[in-house]
């Protein structure tokens, strides 16, 4: 994705798959894999990430209920997974129609009163008094 980016900003024409292959030459990362990707590219050079490739969604869905495990087990063990426990969020998030930023929203509402918008009523910017208290509120205070 960060390629793609960069080769639009500054207008490259970028051979993906042949980039993918480059990997192979004094990498650790000699694989199959390699030729995976390339083929996904060369299948649709407009690809914009690999999760939406049919193989690399495939097999993502296929081993993503032992991914889970891994990244669970070691949080309760309490072995630092930072790269799978990242990549799995990601994968979470971009799959997800809508995320729980809403959940920030309404911190910043409590907090500050910055009012957050009705998923319902597209446009509409209300407040919540989520103490019950009343009180003055002003993006400045919260006197609940």
């Amino acid at each position: 994705m960060l390629m793609r980016q960069a080769a639009e900003i500054h207008g490259w024409k970028l051979n993906y798959g042949g980039i993918a292959l480059m990997w192979r030459g004094g990498c650790i990362i000699r694989s199959v894999f390699l030729g995976n990707i390339k083929a996904a590219f060369d299948k649709n050079p407009a690809l914009s990430n690999l999760l939406l490739d049919p193989f690399f969604k495939d097999a993502i869905h296929a081993t993503q209920s032992s991914w889970r495990a891994v990244v669970s087990q070691s949080a309760l063990l309490g072995i630092p997974t930072p790269a799978f426990a990242t990549a799995l969020a990601f994968y979470d998030g971009y799959r997800s129609k809508r995320l729980p930023a809403n959940l920030l929203q309404a911190q910043r509402d409590y907090f500050g009163a910055h009012t957050y918008e009705l998923l319902a009523a597209p446009g509409k910017f209300v407040h919540t008094n989520w103490t019950g208290h009343g009180g003055n509120v002003s993006a400045s205070t919260y006197d609940a």
